[in-house]
């Protein structure tokens, strides 16, 4: 099933780095050596195993609802080029069958603390907030690591993968197993996302590449689901998104709660046991408000059918009951500046190659300044 919020989504992202060319080494996966050495291979076992979608359209010998959905693949690829201004290149031209739940395993940290994600560097991607691994097991060995050194942490499975189209000359990054049975409307949303890294990408700051890609993906699915859709799927992505909104705005008031509590640190001078405290008190109004929230899901809606089945928060249930310090922190990079970049879409006149350009041109602003000038494009609050 689907993960609930955007880091499980389009866009748990893996960036590979593949500045340094793979070199065997006897360090272990989480050392420097060791951790380009198991990028470069897992991410050439990847490529490998990837071939041409008429391909795999034409053998006789492939389920129907996997050559529909690589046909349907086809033509969201098309739309993404005519109609959103997408790269038009060989990703996700691809497909290749895994035969495993994720295509890499994200590990995120954070201070006890703080809602400051602990960031890795790279060659060519520059600072980011998570680091990839190919197996699990690798990524729970970073995290143990990490997590003995005090932060907090959390592994995830993320289905997508990109190389941000620096291997596009090699095939391009291609439709993967781990998510291609997604309903329509989150597969999409998925290829619009993941396609739009490759337009603009900042380097070292994460928050401002997954809201930028989020924004895109949000935008274009919109324009899919009302010219190329059914009114089936419309229904369906719309019950989905519901959830997903009303799980966003109890994340968000988390954040802003644990927030609060966090800047006190330094405002009063708290001492550990004063802060963990509070902060154990906010993360039982965040289950207890989950709780009520679950609860009006999968009741029944007006003597009709509930919003949605165990099965559908299933996921939902997972990160709750692992929320931390990283998992907030995590989250926030795929949400925060996204009203900045909507309303920059409009102001450029829903026009998307100069979007584009606007996105572009912000990149050369220096870090801070550039989410400066995004929140300044929102009204005031208190504005109706």
């Amino acid at each position: 099933m689907r993960q609930p919020l955007a880091h499980r989504r389009a866009l748990p992202t893996l960036f590979l780095s593949l500045a340094l060319s793979g070199c065997a080494s006897t360090a272990g996966p989480t050392s420097a050596l060791g951790y380009y050495w198991q990028s470069v291979r897992g991410h050439m076992q990847l490529m490998h195993a990837a071939e041409p979608l008429d391909h795999w359209i034409a053998r006789p010998d492939i389920p129907p609802a996997l050559r529909e959905r690589l046909q349907l693949a086809q033509r969201a690829r098309a739309f993404a080029v005519t109609e959103l201004g997408l790269p038009d290149n060989a990703s996700y031209r691809r497909y290749a069958d895994l035969k495993r739940p994720a295509a890499v395993w994200n590990v995120v940290a954070a201070p006890p603390f703080a809602l400051t994600l602990h960031t890795w560097c790279f060659p060519v991607t520059g600072c980011i907030g998570y680091r990839g691994y190919f197996t699990e097991a690798d990524a729970q060995a970073e995290a143990a690591e990490l997590a003995a050194q005090g932060l907090e942490v959390e592994v995830y499975g993320v289905p997508a993968y990109s190389t941000l189209g620096y291997m596009n000359w090699a095939g391009g990054d291609p439709l993967l197993s781990t998510f291609i049975a997604w309903p329509e409307g989150d597969f999409v949303r998925l290829l619009f996302h993941e396609l739009a890294h490759q337009v603009v990408y900042a380097k070292d700051d994460t928050l401002f590449n997954e809201s930028f890609a989020t924004a895109v993906e949000r935008i274009g699915i919109a324009q899919w689901l009302s010219t190329q859709s059914t009114p089936e799927a419309r229904d369906a992505f719309a019950t989905s998104e519901a959830r997903r909104s009303a799980f966003r705005a109890l994340t968000r008031a988390t954040r802003a709660r644990l927030a609060a509590v966090y800047e006190q640190k330094e405002a009063l001078a708290l001492d550990g046991k004063a802060l963990a405290a509070m902060k154990k008190e906010a993360m039982q109004q965040f289950q207890a408000d989950y709780a009520a929230l679950r609860t009006r899901w999968l009741e029944p809606q007006n003597g009709g059918a509930p919003l949605a089945s165990t099965a559908q928060v299933a996921g939902y249930d997972r990160w709750v009951a692992k929320a931390n310090n990283a998992s907030f922190a995590a989250q926030a990079a795929y949400d925060e500046l996204v009203p900045g970049f909507e309303a920059l879409f409009k102001r450029e006149g829903q026009d998307w190659p100069r979007f584009y350009d606007a996105v572009r041109q912000l990149t050369q602003q220096p870090l801070p300044q550039r989410h400066d000038t995004l929140r300044a494009l929102l009204p005031p609050k208190n504005t109706p």
